[in-house]
């Protein structure tokens, strides 16, 4: 019956979790890192260029939230759905600092939020599925390379978008954290096969949401 019980309570929090993340209800618990920080005076090219950068961050958050409420709901012991949701809560602020940063930039979401969600949630609930070691592991494999894709944000980003800088910068700090403390945590090293699998999968994201 507690087990059942697990489940449901579960489940229950992941619809509400959904509806928060796809309507826009996410508040962040932290300031964003570009408050405080003047606009920057961006030429239209530039201004384009960072909107869809930050779209597919937006994406990517949005894409995270489903991935660690899957996991939390099939975690086996409460220290690592503790973990899966505390990661979660700062994945919720990363999110509403990029949806600000896009309204600041006049830029729209990807229209594919609820396709990232569910696809992402399947996936999440796939690894909490198999042990808490391989879903710790994905975790730590997926903030890795999530690390590598905000690098390679920064570098392409407009020089002078100093407020979206702040905020990537801030969010790669907190992907390493939680790749690490998932490690420690005791997630093992998965496969070749699976880590290129989500390679793929992460880069089709990249692609898509640049556009739509």
């Amino acid at each position: 019956m507690s087990r059942r019980l697990g489940w449901s309570d579960g489940l229950i929090a992941a619809v509400d979790e959904t509806l928060r993340t796809l309507g826009g209800a996410v508040a962040a618990s932290r300031p964003s890192p570009g408050d405080g920080l003047d606009e920057p005076r961006l030429s239209t090219w530039d201004r384009r260029t960072s909107g869809a950068l930050m779209r597919v961050n937006h994406a990517g958050e949005i894409a995270a939230q489903a991935l660690y409420v899957g996991q939390a709901i099939g975690a086996r012991r409460p220290e690592t759905r503790a973990h899966l949701l505390d990661a979660a809560r700062e994945e919720r602020d990363h999110l509403d600092w990029c949806r600000t940063r896009l309204d600041e930039l006049g830029a729209r979401p990807s229209l594919l939020g609820p396709f990232w969600y569910a696809g992402s949630f399947c996936i999440g609930l796939a690894a909490g599925a198999l042990g808490d070691a391989v879903s710790l592991g994905f975790v730590s494999e997926t903030e890795r390379q999530v690390e590598a894709h905000l690098k390679d944000h920064l570098e392409r980003l407009p020089p002078r978008d100093v407020k979206s800088r702040a905020i990537l910068e801030r969010m790669a700090e907190d992907e390493v954290h939680h790749g690490t403390t998932a490690r420690l945590a005791g997630g093992i090293p998965l496969p070749a096969p699976v880590r290129s699998l989500m390679s793929i999968g992460g880069e089709t994201l990249r692609r898509t949401a640049y556009i739509l």
